[in-house]
């Protein structure tokens, strides 16, 4: 991986959007190091707060930020706006349009108002029409509004991020890979990416913002492998240092089926997440090295180079153990409230006479702790 061109400290302030998601929190980690200083700009400020070595954050809410007002104040002595919130798919209280598109349109526009022209807007590389979901549509939105602004911006549309962490598809990918004895892919597991390091994505960031000539700009972070998604879950079991496994397609239509499941219940398992996977996560990497200058490293070179943990076995295993535990506790909670309320009078007379308690006073505590059971699994 090459330098970034300059190594002094920067004194410019850096508002960095989505500093508590994936990407985020390691880019600020960078960015700090670096020198800058940053103000992380998150819906949940005491979650950076608790963070020690962490700057103090501000909090926005990009379902609610929607006017280019909301987001002026925010601005004052600020150098660089970065953006690299962003959800997969919506769901009750995340709008993916207002946190995808409005929201940043407004940031935007707030930062052409208030004269801070350096702009990095973290998209993604299937952030096109053709992929047809909503999470490409509004990014896509973004994305072009941004263009069409005088700013000095750059969009920066990585493929799949990896890290020595993982979250969302990356967790799940590992907990694939780390299935007793199977490997489960879908359909012919030859959907394609050309995965990027998270350390190499940083320093593109770094490079951005040190190399002014890099301005007006779309750049696809992309690392010099391209591996399918058998390739990589087989890779990952090796890197977890299990023993080899069956390879088992798994038809894409039951697959679609668990995901709309998930589209209920929350997850990375979803029809986005889906129809994304089939669009594919490919890129050109000369472009990537011309436009930056940067030589990331390979998919199974930084895999040598950051060698798994105890702590990543154990999170691959126990990656589906989660929301079994959750579904039976949902179970155990709706099959008490359920019993409780169709319990007939007389039997429930009975049992609240054991307990000392009797007459319409303690039908109706029963009744009532029944609802609150339902309640709870509801909850």
């Amino acid at each position: 991986m090459t330098a970034p061109p300059f190594t002094e400290a920067s004194s410019e302030r850096v508002l960095l959007t989505g500093a508590n998601g994936f990407i985020g929190r390691y880019l600020m980690g960078h960015l700090l190091a670096a020198g800058y200083h940053v103000v992380p700009a998150v819906r949940r400020p005491e979650e950076i707060d608790r963070l020690e070595t962490a700057p103090a954050a501000i909090r926005v809410d990009m379902n609610r930020d929607v006017r280019p007002e909301d987001w002026l104040p925010r601005l004052d002595g600020i150098d660089v706006v970065i953006n690299c919130a962003g959800v997969l798919q919506g769901r009750p209280g995340q709008s993916i349009e207002a946190i995808h598109e409005a929201a940043p349109k407004a940031l935007f526009e707030a930062c052409r108002r208030a004269g801070v022209s350096r702009v990095i807007q973290i998209s993604a590389i299937s952030a096109e029409l053709s992929a047809g979901t909503e999470y490409a549509l509004t990014k896509l939105a973004a994305d072009r509004f941004l263009a069409t602004t005088d700013l000095d911006w750059v969009i920066l549309r990585p493929s799949l991020v990896y890290a020595s962490g993982a979250f969302g598809g990356t967790a799940l990918f590992r907990a694939l890979a780390a299935l007793p004895g199977i490997i489960l892919v879908i359909g012919r597991g030859d959907q394609p990416f050309r995965p990027i390091h998270i350390d190499d994505l940083a320093t593109t960031v770094l490079r951005v913002l040190r190399d002014h000539s890099i301005n007006r700009v779309v750049i696809d972070p992309v690392g010099p492998d391209r591996v399918t998604l058998r390739e990589v879950l087989v890779d990952l079991r090796a890197w977890l240092g299990l023993p080899p496994a069956r390879v088992v397609p798994v038809p894409r239509a039951l697959v679609a089926g668990v995901a709309r499941l998930g589209d209920l219940v929350g997850g990375p398992v979803s029809t986005t997440a889906l129809r994304q996977l089939d669009f594919g996560n490919d890129g050109n990497p000369a472009a990537f090295a011309a436009a930056t200058g940067i030589a990331p490293r390979g998919w199974r070179q930084m895999l040598r180079a950051c060698p798994a943990q105890w702590q990543d076995r154990w999170h691959a295993r126990l990656y589906f153990v989660r929301p079994l535990l959750r579904g039976a506790l949902v179970l155990t909670w709706l099959g008490s409230g359920i019993a409780g309320l169709a319990q007939p009078p007389a039997r429930l007379g009975a049992v609240l006479t054991s307990v000392g308690l009797s007459g319409p006073v303690g039908e109706a505590m029963a009744k009532a702790f029944s609802v609150l059971d339902l309640a709870i699994a509801l909850a």
